[in-house]
């Protein structure tokens, strides 16, 4: 970055009211300079490279991909570009998805703005920023007990897909799907699939 230029921002988040708020009260700051917004996690990286930013303020629940999802693509391919997500939802699961996928902060949406300013500020000089009230929860949760495959049959069952549905969708025989299930409701305490999915979704785990 050249010294003295502005910080050029790419703002994702979905809800355009949120997003139009977001940006004209970033462009409020005289440092920084908000080029790229888009509605769906899939324009994130596109919308990276076609504008050059330095800092992509990533919301988490998108269409065509999470924000989470987006930062992991955003890592590969652009490893220079500093990260922020934002969230309406303060679940542990979601902080620690945000940096294994390499964020470098993780702030409430309802943030105050020069709070959010100060945020990419402080990326851009190398620091992590996490909400502390979000990261005391995560400590507090411990880490996701279910495995990439439990996660996976998890999110599919969300749709309500029976076990032959979710075998074929997954490549699977139907006990495998049985047993990711299974194991699934039994690490989350749940009585069923429906709540497994409800609880996983309410801890960012999925």
């Amino acid at each position: 970055m050249i010294p003295g230029a502005p910080i050029r921002i790419l703002l994702a988040e979905d809800q355009s009211m949120v997003r139009e708020a977001l940006a004209a009260l970033l462009g409020l700051e005289p440092d920084i300079e908000v080029l790229a917004q888009v509605a769906r996690g899939d324009e994130v990286l596109a919308a990276a490279r076609s504008h050059d930013v330095n800092v992509a303020l990533l919301d988490i629940e998108m269409p065509g991909m999470t924000g989470i999802e987006a930062a992991a693509e955003l890592r590969r391919s652009l490893p220079s570009l500093k990260i922020v997500v934002l969230t309406t939802f303060g679940r542990p699961g979601y902080l620690r998805g945000a940096m294994e996928a390499g964020a470098s902060a993780f702030l409430v949406k309802d943030a105050p703005a020069a709070q959010l300013a100060d945020a990419v500020r402080r990326v851009l000089a190398g620091e992590r920023v996490i909400d502390p009230t979000l990261a005391a929860a995560a400590l507090a949760e411990g880490a996701n007990p279910l495995t990439d495959r439990e996660r996976e049959v998890l999110r599919e069952a969300d749709s309500g897909a029976t076990n032959a549905e979710l075998a074929a969708r997954l490549n699977l025989s139907q006990g495998t799907v049985r047993n990711y299930l299974s194991t699934a409701i039994q690490k989350l305490a749940a009585r069923n699939r429906a709540e497994a999915v409800r609880v996983a979704r309410e801890k960012g785990w999925l």
